[in-house]
């Protein structure tokens, strides 16, 4: 029950980013999907493993992937999908505690929160680099 709900408002929080960002209206429903199954897939192995990197790369890969099949399907640029999909992954909140920490003279949690926060943004690029090889390579396939 819990990660339908986790799915519903990570549809909800895609989706608004998306009209924020003012993406085209025919690219909202499948970039909220791709947000909330990257949410999900984060969520999930996040309760089954305790490994931030791998639950970031692996809800980064779901985007890369559903990102660039829905968007030679609705014809829109990957990154109108990309960019809504993200914004429940970044890591916003983590780095603002980093900060307030360093300025209260808490460096040991400080650099804790700085270690997370880089860990967290390099599984999103290994997992977006994972998922174009993998795209390249099926697209490279499909033309021969």
């Amino acid at each position: 029950m819990q990660l339908i709900i986790h799915f519903l408002i990570s549809f909800v929080s895609t989706v608004g980013f998306g009209i924020i960002t003012n993406i085209p209206r025919r690219a909202l429903p499948v970039a909220g999907l791709t947000g909330a199954l990257a949410w999900s897939g984060y969520i999930a192995y996040g309760y089954a493993q305790d490994n931030v990197f791998i639950a970031n790369m692996i809800a980064a890969i779901i985007i890369g992937l559903l990102g660039n099949i829905f968007a030679v399907k609705y014809r829109v640029p990957v990154n109108m999908i990309y960019i809504p999909s993200l914004v429940s992954l970044v890591p916003g909140g983590t780095i603002y505690l980093a900060m307030k920490n360093f300025s209260l003279g808490h460096y040991a949690l400080a650099q804790e929160g700085v270690i997370t926060t880089l860990t967290i943004a390099v599984a999103l690029a290994v997992g977006f680099v994972l998922s174009e090889v993998v795209v390249r390579q099926v697209k490279r396939y499909h033309q021969h």
